[in-house]
């Protein structure tokens, strides 16, 4: 066993959606730490553009701009049609866009409803549907491709807001990551997601804003999870030391669904 290289990522080919702020942002960061290739897309080409100049300036990898809205169809192929002009194979799909909406049971309206459901889960299935020509092009048994999903603890317990549509949605996303973990991995190809707990995300900078030191409080490590937690949590599904694991959902949230009440 060469430990030296039981983590390794260097030189791998990585897709990260919503790779321009928040968890994508971090999980971006950590891949280009680790030398590889990141391609990351976002809605907003000038934050796209600024992230991956900036990571790039970092390295030691390299970091890629393909803006993208992947909310439209049309989008995700434009997206897949634009990394195949640069590359001949994909090793890393992270599929980390998505939205949320908040509002009582009685009001929630259903065109938000079907905003949240088409982007959090819909679309990562079209994406992820366009991705295998790549995806396989190199994966094998021995050295597969991966497909890492990001849903949320809110995917495996009732949250305490009312964001219906969000929950419904990660759920989902669990087991059609399950699902597709069944029919790829005879075909070179690992499939799993992460479940992160609180982190410091757009999505959760007005909660935390108001309720840090109270959701501290109810998570048994006692803190917020930090960039290093979830681009750990993404290299080791990665590399050599995730080889052996498809159809997962990692949770990553400091023990919040172990039993604490967040």
């Amino acid at each position: 066993m060469d430990i030296n290289k039981l983590f390794d990522v260097k030189d791998k080919v990585v897709l990260v959606t919503g790779g321009g702020r928040g968890i994508g942002l971090m999980i971006a960061t950590g891949f280009v730490s680790a030398g590889a290739k990141v391609y990351i897309a976002s809605r907003t080409a000038s934050v796209c553009d600024k992230v991956a100049e900036e990571l790039s300036r970092q390295g030691p990898g390299r970091c890629i701009s393909i803006p993208a809205d992947l909310s439209s169809l049309d989008e995700c192929q434009r997206l897949v049609d634009e990394l195949s002009k640069h590359e001949s194979h994909l090793d890393v799909l992270v599929n980390n866009s998505g939205t949320n909406y908040n509002e009582s049971l009685e009001d929630y309206p259903n065109e938000m409803f079907e905003k949240v459901l088409n982007l959090n889960l819909t679309r990562i299935f079209s994406l992820t549907q366009k991705c295998l020509p790549l995806l396989k092009a190199k994966g094998t048994m021995e050295n597969p491709s991966r497909i890492i999903n990001i849903g949320s603890i809110d995917g495996l317990r009732p949250p305490p807001q009312t964001t219906f549509a969000y929950s419904a949605s990660k759920s989902g996303l669990h087991m059609m990551t399950q699902h597709m973990a069944s029919q790829l991995g005879g075909e070179g190809i690992l499939c799993n997601a992460i479940a992160p707990g609180a982190f410091r995300s757009k999505m959760m900078k007005a909660t935390l804003d108001a309720f840090e030191e109270v959701i501290k409080s109810q998570i048994p490590t006692g803190r917020i999870g930090t960039p290093e937690d979830i681009a750990g949590t993404c290299i080791y599904l990665s590399s050599k030391a995730g080889q052996y694991v498809t159809g997962a959902v990692l949770v990553v949230d400091g023990g919040v669904s172990s039993g604490a009440k967040l």
